[in-house]
């Protein structure tokens, strides 16, 4: 049986963090370039399905070893932790790649 609200907080979870990210302005850079914008699209969308298929699993079986109270938190640390970088260190890195 199909949990809909993990489906549907999944979905939300990774669009909106995949809002505005590289990949995506990397999927825009490379639509204006091509006379292919449908190709694009395909091998952007194949590519994070993969790499959300990849963490899917690999969560699964971490979550075979860990508890998943320990998962959150550390999953909540390495979201702190890129907060952090972003809040005091993200402008440094903005001007270096331009």
């Amino acid at each position: 049986m199909m949990d809909w609200h993990l489906i549907g907080l999944s979905f939300i979870t990774v669009f909106l963090s995949e809002l505005g990210d590289k990949s995506q302005l990397a999927a825009i850079a490379l639509s204006g370039r091509s006379q292919a914008p449908r190709a694009v699209f395909f091998g952007t969308a194949g590519a994070l399905l993969l790499t959300s298929l990849l963490g899917a699993l690999a969560g699964g079986a971490v979550a075979e070893f860990l508890p998943t109270r320990l998962l959150k938190i550390i999953a909540a640390v390495g979201f702190a932790i890129l907060a952090i970088r972003l809040l005091f260190f993200g402008d440094g890195e903005s001007e270096a790649e331009s």
